[in-house]
């Protein structure tokens, strides 16, 4: 979908870059051209108060994709197994990235279950425990089932991540395409073949 709500996300990105402190570790670590300096420095400085504050006590890079949000956080535990791309340092600041995340609250995820089940939540589990772990898409508690007294595992994804998901993706894409403009020669190849078979 392209629209002005990509610019505007990609405005509030660049701001809390700016804002975190991020921007800087971000662009030296991937030596990025002076083209897209000066494209993220316009999207982020001016527009600083834009930007979300995020947890001060976190590393810039990490404090800033943990207050952008789930599709953020995914591309941040991406970066942290690629040590190639963005240095051993900025990898290690975003390995918390993978499953050190705030939970939400336990009686959002009830209502999810329960509209999810159609019926009460003591209907299906006979425990129900706090969250033993959070990441960017779900968090997982524990529980025992009503109908054979099991223990399992329950996953729940957190509220409005598809809807989040779709929105953030679209303006990655609106993104690339940016830096594809501003820094044509860091772009891949147009076509690529492969003369193989599986």
């Amino acid at each position: 979908m392209r629209g002005p709500h990509n610019i505007f996300r990609l405005i509030r990105t660049g701001a809390t870059l700016e804002r975190t402190g991020a921007m800087n570790v971000i662009l030296d670590a991937y030596s990025a051209p002076w083209g897209v300096r000066l494209g993220a420095k316009v999207l982020g400085w001016p527009f600083q108060w834009l930007g979300y504050r995020g947890d001060p006590s976190m590393p810039p890079a990490t404090r800033a994709l943990t207050a952008l949000g789930p599709a953020y956080i995914k591309f941040g535990q991406i970066l942290s197994t690629r040590p190639d791309v963005v240095g051993d340092e900025l990898a290690i600041q975003m390995r918390v990235l993978q499953d050190k995340l705030p939970p939400f609250p336990m009686e959002d995820a009830k209502r999810m279950i329960e509209a999810e089940f159609e019926q009460p939540l003591n209907a299906v589990f006979n425990e129900f425990s706090a969250p033993v772990a959070a990441a960017s898409i779900a968090q997982v508690h524990r529980g025992k089932l009503v109908s054979d007294g099991s223990d399992v595992a329950i996953k729940v994804l957190r509220p409005g991540i598809e809807k989040a998901f779709r929105r953030d993706i679209d303006a990655f894409y609106f993104a690339a395409r940016m830096i594809e403009i501003l820094a044509p020669r860091g772009a891949p190849p147009a076509t690529f073949g492969c003369n193989c078979s599986l």
